[in-house]
């Protein structure tokens, strides 16, 4: 068969045939599975604060005690995510989001069914071993089934906003669950998510080709999740053993040389657990740091205004719930609106950089809460600025942090943006309370504790957090504005997954 004669001003260059598939026709169908199973992981770190109270006063733990039920979750997900993601490359992504969620349901039974403080904590760390198998799966099969540019945005825009709003949609469903039944429901409930998830995933996830799975960098594991540990631990116990504290720089120094020795060795390792190109890229590195920005400064918004909404206010469970709904609205709105119509042009910088100032406002205008002013005045101002700068970085930053990631790096490339958000907020989960510990310790010192000085006390240490994190989001829009390149698409930084990349338009 002879060439079809060649069209003036085309290439005479012969073509490449593409490898690209056509369009998954349940595609839409599969973000639904997969933002279901996200939410589920994301809701799970904030669901339980609410229903705290109720479970300290059934087991009988102390208040030292309470924050590991939520910490212990965030620290074996955030530690454990690389590896999840390497595992997910290694054994199929299909199979790790089913076994994921498989596992989480299960760890959610346990926690449900706990007689004691110990058994609560240990279900809520399998929680967290299994939502790091289950949440890089679930973004690298949104990665390589949404490939079209524009596609991707919108898809990347719903599962950002899911993402954004996880945790206040918890704090509501588990204020609604721990008023109305009980708080061992907020761990029952996932029961319901994951059977829907697996069903789903069984009948609408690909069964994938084969390919050479990557090998498993033991060490790299090794250093990477017992560095993150001894970080956390390390800011977490500050508050009471202060900073000075032997115990304290034990720790914090012993984290340094930890991930230090992790980064040396995944330069040098055969099979990197995280393999330096994915980081080192400019935009994607930027990208990654807004993400763990982010987790660090909005976790003041949950449980803080938690505290303030229920022990300042007297909000009831559910009212609390309630009262974070106008900042997971405009959470959603906010992402979901990141990548299309006006704001889907304008790039990346320019709406990462806006959605840190507004959450920057935000922070700053609760931080001058008072006790007895009015909700719409006090709070929803506040709330509503923090939402929608949260949306606005959240599904930008998720979509400029996994574009371009070569497909056999989709899985860790994935993870890394989620460990960047759970190390994130692990870090801010430590951080805000040391901060707030301080702050009361030094309202109420050489005074006798009265109720009206404590409550005093406790209103001073949110300032103190909201302050910390409205500088925090201010340093992060900064950095953004410094080091992400003006005027940046998806598409023209990365182009699709696999590595093409298109001209410049």
């Amino acid at each position: 068969m002879s060439a079809e004669p060649t069209r003036p001003g085309t290439s005479t260059t012969p073509a490449v045939p593409t490898t690209a598939a056509q369009p998954d026709p349940r595609r839409w169908w599969i973000l639904a599975v997969i933002g279901l199973a996200q939410l589920m992981v994301v809701l799970d770190a904030t669901i339980v604060n609410i229903a705290l109270p109720s479970a300290q006063a059934d087991l009988g733990f102390s208040d030292d005690q309470r924050q590991w039920v939520v910490t212990s979750y965030a620290i074996t997900f955030g530690s454990l995510l690389l590896l999840g993601g390497r595992l997910a490359d290694k054994f199929g992504r299909r199979r790790a989001f089913l076994i994921g969620q498989i596992g989480f349901a299960a760890a959610s039974a346990v926690g449900g069914a706990a007689a004691t403080f110990g058994i609560l904590v240990t279900a809520r760390s399998l929680q967290g071993v299994f939502a790091a198998l289950l949440a890089p799966a679930a973004l690298s099969l949104l990665t390589t089934t949404f490939s079209a540019p524009a596609e991707r945005g919108k898809a990347f825009g719903v599962f950002g906003s899911l993402a954004a709003s996880g945790g206040a949609v918890g704090l509501l469903l588990g204020g609604f669950l721990t008023e109305h039944l009980s708080w061992r429901s907020t761990m029952y409930v996932n029961l319901l998510f994951a059977a829907v998830a697996v069903v789903g995933g069984v009948l609408l996830l690909k069964r994938p080709a084969p390919t050479t799975p990557p090998r498993l960098d033991l060490p790299g594991t090794l250093l990477a999740s017992s560095g993150l540990f001894c970080l956390v631990y390390g800011l977490a116990k500050a508050g009471s053993h202060s900073w000075q504290s032997v115990h304290t720089l034990g720790f914090l120094a012993t984290a340094a040389v930890l991930l230090t020795a992790f980064v040396w060795w995944q330069g040098r390792s055969p099979h990197p657990l995280l393999p330096l190109r994915i980081v080192l890229d400019r935009v994607r590195g930027t990208a990654l740091t807004s993400v763990f920005i982010t987790g660090v400064g909005m976790f003041g918004v949950f449980l803080f205004l938690t505290y303030y909404l229920q022990h300042t206010r007297g909000y009831s469970p559910a009212r609390t719930g309630l009262a974070f709904m106008p900042m997971s609205g405009c959470t959603m709105i906010g992402a979901i609106g990141s990548n299309m119509g006006l704001l889907g042009r304008i790039g990346g910088r320019p709406r990462i950089v806006t959605g840190m100032l507004l959450s920057a406002c935000g922070m700053a205008w609760l931080a001058t809460l008072t006790a007895t002013g009015s909700y719409v005045a006090d709070v929803l101002p506040g709330q509503v600025a923090t939402g929608l700068g949260m949306g606005l970085i959240t599904a930008a930053a998720m979509n400029l942090g996994t574009a371009g990631i070569d497909p056999r790096d989709a899985g860790v490339g994935s993870a890394t943006v989620n460990a960047m958000r759970q190390t994130g907020g692990s870090v801010g989960t430590a951080l805000m309370s040391t901060l707030a510990a301080g702050a009361v310790a030094r309202s109420l010192a050489g005074r006798q504790p009265t109720p009206e000085l404590m409550a005093r006390a406790a209103l001073e240490s949110y300032h103190t957090v909201f302050t910390a994190s409205a500088a925090i989001f201010a340093v992060g829009a900064v950095l953004t504005l410094l080091l992400l390149p003006g005027g940046l698409s998806v598409e023209r930084a990365h182009g699709a997954p696999g590595g093409r990349r298109p001209s410049a338009r």
